[in-house]
């Protein structure tokens, strides 16, 4: 079993990097590249549908979205409870 623990662990880790990659990404207008292109519309495909459900619950406070504050606070608490779940079964 914690082999599955493992697992969930390592993609949430994966996806909180996605998620700061791509806030991070949205601040800072880097020159056009390809790469830098396929990079942004990865993210973007990967990490705006779950950031999307936030947004329309939460709207921005001036020129501030905190959004993605929330969105990492919730997946940390989901991550918490599917580990606690996965270790009770051992």
């Amino acid at each position: 079993m914690s082999t599955v623990v493992s697992f969930v662990t390592a993609l949430y880790y994966v996806y909180v990097i996605l998620i700061l990659v791509y806030i991070l990404m949205s601040w800072v207008q880097l020159p056009y590249n390809v790469w830098v292109g396929r990079v942004r519309t990865f993210l973007h495909d990967t990490v705006e549908p779950y950031l999307r459900i936030f947004r329309n619950l939460i709207p921005p406070i001036g020129a501030f979205d905190i959004s993605p504050i929330v969105a990492l606070i919730v997946l940390s608490l989901a991550w918490q409870i599917i580990v606690n779940i996965l270790v009770s079964f051992e």
